[in-house]
């Protein structure tokens, strides 16, 4: 009786954000990814950034590649949503051409923890 009352206390039933299952979270995902993809010419455009339709769009599926392993649909769907915004902001010209280009700026090397790492990074 104990075992069964620990394992309802460490489970807790939660109220979904949006999708109840995997199914309808996918979903949710690829009409985001597809209205982005839509909307790149549109941003290239308009912000007059300097890369090419191709650039943005190969960009844009790094983007969301980075979060294919998170199975959770409650931080899916706050993704997604996140996305949305994104997606209204830029197209809405509420962003600037700062802001879309904060998109391509390359990843960050960790910082170096030793003296002889250190040494060998501020000389390049």
């Amino acid at each position: 009786m104990a075992a069964k009352q620990a394992i309802q206390v460490g489970t807790k039933i939660v109220k979904p954000v949006l999708s109840t299952n995997h199914a309808e979270a996918r979903l949710r995902v690829l009409s985001l990814y597809k209205a982005w993809y839509r909307q790149i010419p549109y941003i290239v455009k308009e912000f007059d950034i300097p890369k090419s339709e191709n650039q943005c769009r190969e960009k844009l599926k790094e983007l969301f590649m980075t979060n294919k392993d998170v199975t959770d649909i409650r931080v899916i769907d706050l993704l997604v949503i996140k996305g949305q915004m994104e997606l209204q902001e830029s197209v809405n010209m509420w962003k600037q051409k700062g802001h879309i280009m904060a998109y391509f700026k390359p990843t960050e090397e960790p910082k170096p923890k030793g003296f002889l790492s250190k040494f060998f990074n501020s000389n390049e």
